[in-house]
């Protein structure tokens, strides 16, 4: 009762013109929210349905009309296996070494006393806003002897300048007499680093992580540009097929006879596809959600 009225209270403090902003934002950030849940509930609904009862009469709740047949494709379907495993093995590759060079890029650069600490400045502002562009690229990829394999999808995008940023000015956030009192006890630079300002960094560094993992997770365009071979390409270019060019793998739909049963089986596992795809992100994001306030807020404004 008494945290009704002081929410009362506090709200009646408010003149006409903040009511009305307030107001405003509320239903602004509601229609957000249906825009969001709506094509959400819809997809996995759809992904249950009878492909027949789904193109003619649209969503239904009869479960008579439901079905488990795209996921039964899906499920058993190597292709999908195969992408799932190597969309998992190069968002973890990709997040790790992302993670730990920004991390020991960032350490440094956020030290005063850092000799050529503006030089580097300059040189990672220039990487933002200017690029080599694709073709060159493709060429140093070549060159490297890269393509075709999974570290032409993973080295190219590991140092962000951006999040080297934040994790720079999160570093600044920490109390300089944790340094000094480490430095106190004969700490050196690797210690400090290693085992006193890591620990404190964990906000930030599950912030990048989840940012870096789901931006590989993501990303398909630069597997459909260096990875020529089916084995090692991962899920987002097989659901890019089934999505966009809408050719499921032969597998998925050899038995079907007619051409129709065919197009509305490609339809539906379009849907099943999506929900596959986005499980892990949907596994990953209550744990690393409390992270937010602290890793991004403090890392952003402090400094």
């Amino acid at each position: 009762m008494e945290n009704k009225k002081k929410k009362k209270s506090t709200f009646a403090k408010y003149s006409a013109g903040d009511k009305t902003f307030l107001l405003v934002g509320y239903v602004l950030l509601g229609l957000f929210v249906l825009a969001i849940i709506v094509p959400m509930v819809y997809i996995v609904i759809a992904s249950f349905m009878d492909p027949i009862t789904l193109q003619n009469q649209g969503i239904t709740f009869d479960l008579d009309k439901w079905t488990l047949t795209a996921y039964e494709r899906v499920i058993s379907n190597s292709q999908i296996w195969v992408g799932f495993r190597n969309a998992v093995i190069y968002s973890l590759l990709f997040t790790f070494l992302s993670v730990a060079i920004t991390m020991l890029c960032a350490y440094p650069m956020s030290l005063d006393d850092f000799k050529g600490k503006k030089i580097f400045n300059v040189i990672f502002m220039i990487t933002m806003f200017f690029g080599g562009g694709l073709i060159p690229t493709y060429l140093l990829i070549s060159n490297l002897g890269l393509l075709d394999s999974m570290w032409a999808v993973i080295l190219p995008g590991a140092f962000s300048v951006w999040n080297m940023i934040i994790a720079r000015t999160y570093y600044k956030g920490i109390p300089g007499e944790l340094r000094e009192a480490a430095e106190v006890d004969g700490a050196n630079e690797l210690t400090l680093f290693f085992k006193i300002l890591l620990p404190v960094c964990t906000p930030v560094i599950a912030v990048l992580c989840l940012w870096q993992f789901v931006g590989m997770w993501n990303s398909y365009f630069d597997a459909m540009i260096y990875l020529n071979t089916a084995s090692k390409q991962p899920l987002q270019l097989v659901l890019r097929a089934i999505l966009i060019q809408n050719q499921p793998d032969a597998g998925m739909i050899a038995d079907m006879q007619s051409t129709a049963e065919r197009a509305r089986l490609a339809e539906l596992l379009k849907y099943s596809t999506i929900i596959i795809s986005s499980l892990p992100l949907l596994v990953m994001y209550p744990f690393f959600q409390k992270y937010f306030d602290a890793g991004i807020m403090v890392g952003s404004v402090k400094g």
